[in-house]
């Protein structure tokens, strides 16, 4: 079974900057697309960035791309988000995810998840 952490979370400042982590253990990290997610409350679970981990393909949600950087360390299997220029509406609890066919656009598609850490960002 995979399981993942993510950790990483905090408050910053409007323009700020955070990095979150997951860990992944458990199964061939190298079968796997591993997704980042935001949820706000209320409101559905959105993406925010993927990657492939067999040919490196990357991802982002509109509103986060050339601010966010996913990458990851094979030796460690661990994914990161490099999150920049972090505005209000960046505001919510992130998560990862991991499937061999996970969607981007379909969070029912992705078979294990990472708890969620926070991320808050203040004017």
């Amino acid at each position: 079974e995979v399981q993942l952490q993510a950790s990483g979370g905090g408050s910053v400042q409007v323009g700020g900057s955070l990095k979150l982590s997951c860990a992944v253990s458990g199964h061939s990290f190298d079968e796997y697309i591993i997704g980042w997610f935001r949820q706000t409350p209320g409101n559905e679970r959105e993406g925010v960035s993927s990657i492939t981990m067999s040919d490196g393909n990357r991802y982002y949600v509109a509103s986060v791309s050339g601010r966010f950087t996913i990458s990851s360390d094979n030796a460690k299997n661990t994914v990161y988000l490099d999150m920049n220029s972090l505005k209000p509406e960046d505001t919510a609890v992130y998560y990862c995810a991991a499937d061999a066919r996970g969607k981007f656009s379909s969070t029912s598609s992705w078979n294990y998840w990472g708890q969620g850490t926070q991320v808050t960002v203040s004017s």
